[in-house]
């Protein structure tokens, strides 16, 4: 029979390079804890309304990438692609704007997207991100900023450039979209054929594309930014203010759309160069009619997310220029070598003392000879193995060996745990 294999663009995490894992999400939670955001966690898959309306219909997430299927009720669901429409879903569904405005929050977790798997992007890849809901203030907007900033940061990246634009509001885009509309139609047989279809649906995609064939003429459309009504220019002129304020570089890209329908004003992406040609570290934006588009009231939003495959590279390099060890097997503290069905038992009741006053305890679980018990633990590094046998459970005994220095002592059962603690 013919062995299974992960499907294509997924992966297995395995140890010790799980334990990296650990320490990015440790990273995250600790940036979050410092701007004093509250993690949630959102279903991995969710109706596929909520990302056709959230999203956007039209755009190449749901029309190309989403993993949609029928569930045994033929109801629609999706495999999330995303994290933000999820956490608006979960703030409108719960009623979340009831324990107090804003409402900061962040998520880690699995993403799906079915692209065409290469180096550092998988169809399952995993996601951080941070959203402030029920604020519309251009001090959020530089907040979410200064976050990813603080993540890549304690990361060890130090240079970043944000790339910044702004995309208009419900009230000023519309004429925006008009004038992009027209600017584009007499090039319009010379359009990749995804630009053709955005053209008609939706243009602002047209400024997503990445044909090289369509840049020539898409150099030449009109900016967002100079068609922004009086409040989204003010918005976007005192983000500018408060990133110079802070001394954050920025540059202003007027190219910049994102993929999804849902932002609105303040769009931004991350880099660095320090990371070469694949420089992009994370984007996001502004989203304040999202949650109104999924049946709630008005309420404005900002948010970014990351690519935490990305992410990890960065803390793999940061390791190996300071010259840090990678994370080794996980090492217990003690090892019990048990000899008789009765020192066997005893050596369960130990693990369970032990284990509850704070070591980590491996042992032996079949009935091999003491050599080769000897070898398990030696393979494990164990710091200490603790041996037992009937002789030794008749005086009340064990002989602790300190695997490292090769010696080994008598201790009482009863001190066993205080001999250990002693030795740290």
């Amino acid at each position: 029979m013919e062995a299974l294999n992960a499907p294509r663009g997924t992966q297995d995490i395995l140890p010790p390079d799980s334990a990296l894992w650990v320490e990015l999400e440790g990273i995250i939670r600790r940036v979050a804890r410092s701007f004093v955001y509250e993690e949630i966690r959102t279903p991995l898959f969710e109706h596929s309304e909520l990302f056709q309306r959230g999203v956007g219909s039209l755009t190449d997430i749901v029309c190309k990438e989403m993993y949609t299927f029928a569930d045994q009720g033929g109801r629609s669901l999706t495999l999330r692609p995303e994290g933000t429409a999820a956490v608006a879903r979960a703030y409108l569904q719960h009623n979340m704007a009831n324990r107090g405005l804003p409402q900061k929050l962040f998520y880690l977790g699995p993403m799906f997207r079915y692209e065409r798997p290469q180096a550092g992007r998988f169809r399952q890849h995993h996601q951080f991100g941070f959203e402030v809901l029920g604020a519309g203030e251009a001090l959020v907007d530089v907040e979410v900023i200064t976050v990813a900033i603080a993540v890549y940061r304690t990361l060890g990246i130090q240079r970043f450039t944000v790339l910044l634009n702004s995309i208009g509001c419900r009230n000023c885009r519309p004429n925006y979209l008009a004038i992009l509309r027209e600017s584009m139609t007499p090039h319009l047989d010379k359009l990749c054929s995804d630009c053709q279809r955005r053209h008609a649906g939706n243009p602002l995609r047209l400024l997503d594309c990445k044909n090289p064939s369509c840049q020539p003429y898409l150099d030449q459309a009109p900016h967002s930014a100079g068609n922004l009504c009086l409040d989204c220019r003010s918005h976007f002129q005192e983000v500018q203010r408060l990133l110079d304020l802070i001394a954050l570089p920025f540059q202003l890209e007027p190219r910049l759309v994102r993929g999804l329908d849902y932002y609105t004003r303040t769009v931004f992406e991350v880099t660095s160069p320090d990371l070469g040609a694949q420089n992009a570290l994370c984007g996001g934006g502004r989203y304040d009619d999202l949650v109104a588009t999924l049946g709630g009231s008005p309420t404005p939003g900002v948010g970014f997310a990351g690519g935490l495959e990305r992410a990890l590279l960065i803390l793999v390099g940061r390791r190996a220029m300071n010259s840090t060890p990678q994370p080794a097997a996980a090492r217990p503290d003690v090892f019990l070598v048990h000899l008789g069905p009765e020192a066997q038992e005893k050596a369960l009741l130990l693990s369970q003392e032990l284990r509850q006053a704070g070591l980590a305890v491996d042992q032996s679980y079949d009935t091999r000879s003491l050599s080769s018990q000897l070898k398990i633990a030696n393979r494990k590094n164990a710091r200490y193995t603790v041996i037992i046998g009937e002789n030794e459970l008749r005086r009340g005994v064990a002989m602790v060996r300190e695997m490292a220095l090769g010696q080994q002592t008598e201790v009482t059962l009863t001190s066993l745990l205080a001999h250990l603690r002693t030795k740290g």
